[in-house]
């Protein structure tokens, strides 16, 4: 039975008149938000719990956590060892509900925690530094708080499109809380080419880039007020293809219009981190190297996908262990173009993990103690 945890009501951030219009002119609200997450969840039938988990500063990060509790056992199977949790963040723009095809799956056989990233979401929506590694840290140190907060001594970081950057960027600042690494289309990997073929972008597009620069990646769609939902279903009528199999009506792209047309925060954060046109001002390829040798680090593609897989294939080269994976018929969106496949091969990382570890533990537990003796030496 889902039990409803502590839920924090929105605190209206200070902005400009511009912002501060908008709300009136969108048909949108918090309590929209929530009520479009709920219809999505709707699909999900393991129990679970949510709650907004407070953090530094006033925020606090909006959480669903799965099969969290140990689980009873009889005399003929004796306790296990709890699988190590698994954490899922969303990509920019995303959500915890849209992870509905796969929380079920996942949390079959261990804990799943899955939350909005700061500034998206039903998370809190700070001011974020306009420094791009600024801007990086705030939601790194925002993890490791709701790390600290939840309880988790390990875990195994999976994460999508900005997910998988900022994934990436807490394992390199917190290795020793990281027992697996998942890029699910990390963006932000590859650095800008220096001569970029301008003409490769059709003009129109640089015309629109030039124009739209100085706004935030969504702002047309805030722009478009109430026609704001009708321009999700139309631009992004792919999603309902997506979810076609738990869904037949728009809920998806509902839930994505309130989840991006509330007061920007992160996508201003994600805006101050790039570069014409999408590119990251901090490649993650320059610095993933970096990376404890030790930590398992898997790529997940979708062979449709507009994101190549040459970052994973380029870092590969350099570490030889990187696992990658590619879904057949999958686009950017792979757990939910293809959830079944994509479940399957995380559940698969996730066991090949903690055989991994249990062996490593097994071993550690065979070598002889400092301390040992030995019958029969005179050593007594």
């Amino acid at each position: 039975m889902r039990r409803m945890a502590e839920e924090i009501q929105p605190i209206k951030e200070r902005s400009s008149w511009i912002l501060s219009w908008l709300p009136s002119w969108c048909p949108t609200s918090p309590s929209q938000l929530k009520d479009a997450e709920e219809k999505m969840l709707q699909s999900v039938k393991r129990p679970f719990s949510r709650q907004h988990i407070r953090i530094s500063n006033s925020n606090y990060l909006w959480t669903l956590a799965f099969s969290t509790h140990p689980q009873p056992h009889s005399l003929l199977q004796p306790p296990t060892q709890p699988r190590t949790p698994l954490v899922l963040l969303h990509g920019f723009g995303g959500g915890v509900a849209l992870w509905a095809q796969n929380l079920d799956s996942l949390s079959s056989s261990g804990p799943v925690y899955a939350l909005d990233l700061l500034g998206f979401g039903r998370s809190s929506r700070p001011q974020f530094t306009t420094d791009p590694e600024g801007a990086e840290e705030q939601f790194v140190a925002a993890l490791e708080e709701w790390r600290d907060k939840v309880g988790l001594e390990e875990m195994v970081l999976l994460g999508h499109n900005l997910g998988g950057y900022l994934s990436a960027a807490y394992t390199l600042k917190y290795p020793h809380r990281i027992k697996h690494l998942l890029l699910v289309e990390p963006w932000g990997f590859p650095a800008r080419p220096e001569n970029p073929n301008h003409n490769s972008i059709p003009v129109w597009i640089r015309a629109m880039g030039a124009v739209m620069s100085p706004f935030n990646p969504l702002a047309g769609l805030r722009l478009a007020g109430p026609l704001g939902p009708m321009l999700v279903q139309t631009i992004r009528s792919d999603f309902k293809q997506k979810y076609s199999s738990v869904f037949d009506d728009n809920r998806v792209s509902d839930y994505i219009y309130h989840l991006n047309a509330q007061t920007p925060s992160g996508e201003t954060a994600f805006k101050n981190m790039t570069i014409p046109y999408g590119w990251a001002k901090r490649p993650m390829l320059e610095r993933i190297g970096q990376v404890q040798a030790d930590i398992p680090i898997s790529f997940i593609y979708g062979s449709r996908s507009s994101i190549d897989s040459d970052s994973g294939y380029a870092f590969k080269k350099t570490r030889p262990d990187v696992e990658i994976r590619v879904i057949r018929g999958a686009g950017h969106y792979v757990f939910a173009d293809q959830p079944d496949d994509f479940n399957q091969t995380v559940l698969q990382i996730l066991a090949r993990t903690e055989e991994k570890s249990e062996d490593k533990a097994t071993k550690q537990r065979e070598l002889p103690r400092s301390d040992d003796t030995q019958e029969g030496t005179g050593f007594n």
